[in-house]
């Protein structure tokens, strides 16, 4: 008989070794290694199955896609992210960390889509369904076609949805999920894998949609294998800092829609509401102009957000001053520090610095240095810039304004909200783009000369 061995092996990528280890050696994830008998034998060769009836391969023009098509949720701005809906027997995955509303924004879509007169199951795995009641309730999101079920077993999950036949499925959340057919907690990665596979089985033999919550880890990523991402259809992160009411979703994967939409959400106490025009979210309320301040028109996916960057200057008594950012990398910052005492012949060097963004928004983009940099300078002038100016462009080390991506865009978006100045000139300098910024400050007072 041949000899067989019992490997350890990677859930992830397949790598093998003779003993247990916590990291895999391959793909360098933990926790991934496990024990699975694999024979050194040759396996057996899988006989041809005939295909019959509907399982025939036919022509593609044969098909029909007009019954997959998007259908609304009643949620604009999810239903933005999505494409224009969700389509049928699709599965779609929502992550996000906790506390930042997840649970909260899918019980506010299963009631919009049970308003509707369509059946929606929704599976709580982590809450008990008085909790859901409860929070239910202060939402607005109680309907008789909504239907409640707390379950962990995968087995009792599938009982429901072929009992009720929904219209509809939300499990919340997908590792609390456990199999009979396998050991391991809930949660593990075969466990997750195997919850995974089956659902994404029933939703595209029933056509019926669900939506899957997932958790994340400490630095961000989904937890449990990295197929997970490769066999839903739809994967979305619900991004948001605790500490303010803003929420984002961002489609990472659709294969129904775009991947560069971007959904706009806030938190109340009444649950979350949309926010379709988030034109003044990021921009502060002063009734005077103020020295140190700038908007600038950034791109989250395909919209287009004016921002407004906040910069003081102060003079600094110790050896190294501080630079202090919020909102904006601390590397670009310096970097920009640089170019306005180079270029420029502002002295940043001896100064504090602080820098932020209204609203809590973080600006990850070139096309922000421009309005970060005059904003510098205005702190350090004390000059103010009009509340009517808008700064737009990429500023290179050589001190020039470079053209940023879908700059019609941007300035469409800065001339239907009123700005009548705008700085976005590529070839010009720094230094003039400063002098043409104090030029229509609303300060009569003697502009600095570069």
């Amino acid at each position: 008989m041949a000899k067989t061995e019992s490997p350890y092996r990677c859930d992830e990528c397949g790598w093998a070794t003779l003993k247990w280890v916590g990291r895999c050696g391959e793909c360098q994830a933990w926790g991934t290694v496990v024990e699975a008998a694999a024979p050194t034998t040759r396996s057996k060769q899988v006989k041809a199955i005939v295909p019959l009836g509907d399982n025939v391969a036919k022509p593609i023009t044969a098909y029909s896609g007009h019954e997959s098509g998007h259908r609304p949720t009643g949620v604009g701005e999810f239903d933005r992210v999505l494409g224009g809906g969700i389509v049928p027997g699709a599965v779609i995955l929502l992550s996000g960390e906790p506390g930042v509303g997840k649970s909260t924004l899918l019980l506010d879509v299963a009631a919009k889509v049970a308003q509707r007169g369509e059946l929606v199951l929704y599976v709580s795995a982590e809450e008990s369904a008085g909790q859901v009641h409860l929070r239910a309730t202060r939402t607005g999101g109680l309907h008789d076609r909504l239907l409640l079920a707390n379950d962990t077993d995968l087995g009792a999950v599938l009982g429901h949805i072929a009992t009720s036949k929904p219209d509809l499925v939300i499990v919340d959340s997908v590792q609390t999920l456990s199999s009979g057919l396998l050991d391991g907690s809930a949660g593990g990665v075969a466990q997750v894998r195997e919850v995974a596979a089956t659902l994404i089985r029933v939703a595209k033999e029933t056509s019926v949609p669900i939506i899957l919550v997932g958790h994340v880890t400490k630095d961000g990523q989904i937890a449990g294998p990295r197929t997970l991402e490769h066999l839903v259809d739809v994967v979305c992160q619900f991004e948001g800092d605790r500490q303010t009411a803003l929420r984002f979703v961002r489609a990472m994967k659709n294969r129904f829609g775009p991947t560069d939409e971007v959904g706009c959400f806030e938190m109340s106490g009444a649950g979350i509401v949309e926010v379709p025009d988030p034109s003044g979210l990021f921009r502060s309320a002063a009734g005077t102009p103020v020295s140190g301040t700038c908007t600038t028109v950034a791109l989250e996916g395909r919209r287009a957000l004016p921002v407004e960057v906040q910069a003081l200057v102060v003079p600094s008594g110790a050896p190294q001053p501080r630079r202090v950012v919020n909102g904006v990398e601390s590397s670009r910052v310096a970097m920009l520090l640089a170019v306005l005492e180079r270029r420029a012949g502002i002295p940043l060097s001896s100064a504090d610095v602080y820098v932020s963004t209204v609203g809590g928004i973080r600006l990850h983009e070139p096309g922000a240095d421009l309005a970060i940099a005059l904003a510098i300078a205005s702190a350090a002038k004390d000059i103010p810039l009009s509340s009517s100016t808008v700064a737009i462009g990429e500023i290179s080390l050589a001190g020039e304004i470079r053209p940023v991506s879908q700059s019609p865009q941007r300035i469409n978006e800065a001339t239907r909200l009123g700005f009548d100045t705008i700085i976005d000139q590529a070839q010009m300098n720094i230094g003039a783009a400063i002098t043409r910024a104090f030029s229509t400050s609303p300060k009569k007072q003697k502009q600095p000369e570069f």
